[in-house]
């Protein structure tokens, strides 16, 4: 089994800056992802897919976030990065990490394709 845990999520001004981080943790064994994401749900919205990384450093991002938005992975600390800046107030959402057995390719940013997601943590922009 695999955990996720997220952090760093706060309140900001409009115009700052947060970064979120993603820990994964595994009953024993080294784990390893083809992909993983960043996904975003806002009071009475759909879940949406903000950012994606895959295993060969391909990164994809939702056209609402890029240019502010940077994904990244530490892979010998096995943690996920969401660097956000120029944070807007219609960014304000909970935010989740998620984790793929498999590859994502070009569905990035459908919940679908991922195994293992983490319990979020609020993004408050103000």
């Amino acid at each position: 089994h695999v955990q996720l845990v997220e952090s760093g999520g706060g309140s900001v001004q409009a115009g700052g800056s947060l970064t979120l981080s993603c820990s994964a943790s595994t009953s024993g064994y080294t784990y390893s992802t083809d992909c993983m994401g960043w996904f975003r749900q806002a009071p009475g919205k759909e879940r949406e897919g903000v950012a994606g990384w895959d295993k060969h450093g391909k990164t994809s991002y939702a056209k609402s976030v890029k240019g502010r938005f940077t994904i990244s992975k530490d892979r010998a600390k096995n943690t996920l990065y969401l660097q956000m800046n120029s944070l807007k107030s219609e960014d304000t959402a909970l935010y989740y990490c998620a984790a793929s057995k498999g590859k994502c390719g070009s569905a990035w940013y459908t919940g679908e394709v991922y195994n293992y997601w983490g319990q979020g943590t609020q993004v408050t922009v103000s």
